[in-house]
């Protein structure tokens, strides 16, 4: 008994099938045939869907068949005038693409962007780096591995590893000053790296090179006390910056605070509180004691201290977004950059909206600008690393590859245009930092 109930309903899911099948199929039939066929099918078939949206559904697939009938009456003509065709447009577009092709060729063969040396020792991501601005002129990163390292820009040596905090880089809520003696060593030949343009770059692999534990430096001499301890935040310590005139430095946390303090002293200052959410970093204005400060709120807020009696604030909602950097040029603008994929040029004059809007395919991290040409490097979640003009004009994207080039999430940025060497550095996820030679005055003059 239940074989033969089996069979029935495989009978009945059989003409069903054969009955949906007809519909499609007889596309000549009269319109009463196939309302007919249609409502035939209708009941035959269990639908949640009204009868009357079914029949409309019905009706725009018959519509569909006999598109496609055409096109397949189309076809059956002679062969021919389908390749002229074909021939013709190959020879059109083969001309266009083939100027497209020559100018970017012209374009990356004297803008060029080269990998020139890899920093490797840290045994976890690297959040943060920045270049002294002073003599000597070294390389510092901050890490998850708890420790900070200044590395020989010209050798990539590591120079000095500070051990002092607790927490990764700042994860223990203080903010350390040290100082430190390094002896530079000599700068050896430079490795022969063909020049790899900047925007033919193939991905060739996502493979990650840096899953497994990577060994520090072992002749790098180590420091574990620091010279001054900062101490008033209640969270991470994310970001810290120097205020023009070398006497007061700035930390952002993620207690919401900003804080200001006497480096003679150690004491607090200025306590920078209004933020709704945690910050994720600061800036100091080069020449004026100016400090921007950005947030998980989507906001980011200009603090002056020019008028020692007047600290005033003012609070920009440009992003949808955590803003994960703001930085100042040297003039007159403050770039902002966020996970909403968009970094924002604004001017201080006038900051009720951004000059200049560059749109991404990926959040954007801790930005900088150079000094002399304001070139804006765009350190991305993708890997990617992208270089802009203030005007918001592509200039150029560096070479990324399963050879070269970061292999996880990039986290920030930094120019050095005097040295000769490398003139802008990025670091990220995938344990290293990076010195790149970037062709500045080809890029602006192929823009």
């Amino acid at each position: 008994m239940p074989v033969e109930s089996g069979s029935s309903a495989a009978r009945q899911a059989k003409q069903k099938r054969k009955s949906h099948s007809l519909s499609i199929r007889r596309t000549n039939s009269t319109e009463q045939e196939r309302s007919g066929l249609q409502r035939d099918v209708l009941e035959g078939q269990d639908s949640k869907l009204p009868l009357p949206l079914r029949t409309n559904l019905l009706d725009l697939f018959s519509q569909i068949e006999r598109e496609f009938e055409n096109l397949y009456i189309e076809n059956l003509e002679p062969s021919h005038s389908t390749s002229q065709l074909s021939q013709k447009l190959k020879t059109t577009y083969k001309a266009s693409t083939s100027k497209i092709v020559s100018s970017f060729k012209a374009t990356t063969s004297r803008a060029v962007c080269q990998l020139v040396r890899e920093y490797v020792g840290h045994r976890d991501g690297i959040w943060d780096l920045s270049v002294t601005r002073t003599q000597p002129v070294v390389l510092g990163t901050a890490s998850a591995d708890h420790t900070a390292m200044l590395w020989s820009i010209e050798t990539g040596k590591c120079l000095l590893k500070y051990t002092g905090h607790q927490g990764s880089a700042s994860g223990d809520q203080t903010a350390h000053i040290w100082r430190y003696l390094v002896q530079l060593p000599t700068p050896q030949p430079v490795a022969d790296i063909s020049q790899t343009p900047c925007e033919d770059d193939v991905d060739f692999s996502d493979k990650d090179d840096a899953d497994g534990e990577a060994e520090g430096p072992a002749d790098c001499p180590s420091l574990r006390v620091a010279t001054t301890t900062l101490r008033s935040h209640q969270g991470v310590v994310i970001a810290a910056d120097w205020l023009v005139g070398g006497k007061q430095v700035v930390t952002a946390s993620w207690d919401r605070a900003a804080n200001l303090y006497d480096v003679e002293t150690s004491e607090l200052v200025h306590s920078l509180t209004g933020h709704d959410q945690e910050l994720t970093h600061c800036c100091t204005h080069p020449t004026q004691r100016l400090v921007v400060t950005s947030s998980r709120d989507t906001t980011f807020r200009l603090w002056d201290f020019r008028d020692p009696s007047i600290h005033s604030v003012n609070v920009f909602q440009g992003h949808t977004d955590t803003v994960t950097s703001a930085v100042f040029t040297v003039g007159d603008n403050v770039v902002s950059g966020s996970d909403d994929r968009t970094v924002k040029v604004w001017d201080l004059k006038n900051m009720r909206s951004p000059i200049a809007t560059i749109r991404t395919d990926s959040a954007v991290n801790r930005i900088s600008v150079s000094t002399n040409h304001k070139v804006i490097a765009l350190p991305h979640d993708n890997r990617q690393v992208r270089l802009f003009d203030m005007s918001a004009v592509r200039l150029a994207r560096l070479p990324r590859s399963n050879r070269q080039g970061h292999q996880r999430m990039v986290c920030c940025s930094s120019w050095c245009e005097e040295n000769s060497t490398c003139n802008l550095f990025t670091c990220g996820f995938d344990r290293q930092a990076i010195g790149w030679n970037i062709n500045i005055p080809a890029l602006l003059q192929e823009k």
